[in-house]
């Protein structure tokens, strides 16, 4: 269903474009809303009457929530039922099943419950709802009388399945008045092109590697194999993630709209509490805006602030997934960005560039945990990774793989760490200027016939973070 939705975008998406353009600006948010609503309903046609509850009534809560003025206690009794209602819409669709497998586990009943599917996009979806209502809970912004506008703002497709999560107050403004320019239509193109490339090109054959090892029993791996495998992972959820933020700010620029940047080379962090200031960004600052500021954040006493950081990183982990691994790995990160503010953060400043091997190794450690189906698998893993257990450390299996492979991980890191925006910053003069452009044009237009041609001869890989 994900790959006919994307197969949809791809063929409508010129008639869509040609008809934005053509209509006056009162109806371009018109055209969007209709093509938003028409691309989900082709990939999640059962869902579509669920969205459009949601934004009923957030578009009802918002209201009210205006209306009580400075009757604070009822602005925020309002504000309560609507967080309420929205996670426990979240919360039936992602942790229902969840929920009653742990209770048959702890309680020793035999609780059933017919596998609930997951709507694409509910995660988000739902954040950029809350976002909206604790907005104009605060005085951020005012309640959005026009429902079209509001709808816009919850379902608009280059973001609606996968993030990034848009603010409110951060589009509240273009959602009714907005610049266009040919500039920043062609910078949408080559954006739109450059994550295209990213998923395709680079995600897709490293997923494949990551997919053959981890499909593998992991007390058999090589210690060779192992790293293969999970470096293969690292890098496939980065280019696959930022691959598709980048096709969604594309997108939005080619519509008139600017949205904030999700990741920023994450990987060349010196400091996992750096990490995830440059690691899906837009996730990282709602949870530090809407949960982690409202606790205390690090304004308290310092207990309190890893209390607090523990309970945000516990949520993130739960936020991804209905998995005890998933809910592991958020505790880690939560761990070790609290010893980050605790002091060693500093200490690892000393160490260059140390520091930046340590943050690599946890990172692929933690990603062990996000890629692995159970608590065993990811232990064992970890023990292959580590320690050989009697098997050779740098087996056939990792051969073949890295000599098949070796193209796709040397473009990956290299594509990972700034080359690019440093080689943009040259100040060159005004014919190597020129030169520079012609080359990103010829470089782009090359990208793009690598990608049909990709398309073409490859099965379809979803993106990640679909199931999200």
């Amino acid at each position: 269903m994900v790959f006919s939705s994307v197969l949809f975008l791809f063929c409508f998406l010129p008639l869509v474009l040609a008809l934005y353009f053509a209509v006056p600006f009162k109806c371009k948010n018109a055209i969007l809303l209709i093509f938003s609503l028409i691309f989900y309903a082709w990939g999640e046609p059962r869902y579509v009457a669920l969205m459009i509850v949601s934004i009923l009534m957030n578009y009802g809560y918002g209201i009210w929530i205006d209306q009580a003025k400075n009757r604070e206690k009822k602005r925020s009794a309002i504000l309560t039922f609507a967080i309420i209602a929205n996670l426990g819409l979240l919360g039936f669709y992602k942790y229902a099943n969840f929920l009653v497998d742990f209770l048959n586990s702890a309680l020793h009943t035999d609780l059933y419950l017919k596998p609930v599917p997951l709507p694409i996009g509910i995660s988000f979806y739902t954040f950029h709802a809350l976002s909206y209502l604790i907005d104009v809970y605060r005085r951020k912004e005012q309640a959005q009388r026009n429902l079209f506008s509001l709808s816009l703002y919850i379902t608009f497709f280059p973001q609606l399945v996968a993030g990034p999560i848009i603010r409110y107050n951060a589009v509240a403004a273009q959602l009714s008045k907005r610049v266009f320019s040919s500039v920043q239509f062609a910078e949408g193109i080559r954006r739109f092109i450059l994550g295209l490339s990213k998923k395709v090109i680079l995600a897709n054959p490293l997923g494949s590697v990551a997919d053959t090892v981890f499909a593998a029993s992991a007390a058999d791996l090589s210690t060779g194999s192992a790293w293969i495998g999970i470096i293969a992972y690292t890098l496939q959820i980065y280019f696959d993630f930022s691959g598709y933020s980048d096709m969604a700010i594309g997108l939005g620029k080619m519509f008139g709209f600017e949205f904030a940047e999700n990741f920023n080379y994450p990987y060349v962090a010196k400091s996992v509490t750096e990490f995830w200031r440059r690691w899906h960004i837009s996730l990282g600052s709602w949870f530090r805006d809407y949960v982690y500021i409202p606790l205390g954040g690090n304004r308290t006493a310092p207990w309190k602030m890893y209390r607090n950081l523990l309970i945000v990183w516990t949520l993130t982990g739960f936020w991804h997934g209905a998995s005890w691994t998933f809910i592991c790995w958020g505790i880690y990160y939560g761990a070790l960005i609290a010893a980050e503010k605790a002091g060693l953060e500093k200490r690892l400043a000393r160490i260059y560039p140390l520091n930046h091997a340590y943050v690599l190794v946890l990172v692929m450690v933690g990603w062990v945990f996000f890629r692995a189906d159970s608590f065993s698998y990811a232990t064992d893993f970890l023990a292959a990774m580590f320690y050989s257990r009697g098997n050779e450390i740098f087996d056939s299996q990792a051969l073949s793989l890295l000599s098949m492979n070796w193209l796709h991980f040397a473009a990956a890191i290299v594509v990972a760490a700034p080359v690019y925006p440093k080689l943009q910053k040259l100040r060159l003069g005004k014919a190597h200027d020129f030169a520079r452009t012609a080359a990103t044009f010829l470089l782009t237009f090359f990208l793009f016939a690598e990608v049909i041609l990709y398309l073409v001869s490859s099965t379809y890989n979803p993106f990640l973070y679909f199931r999200f």
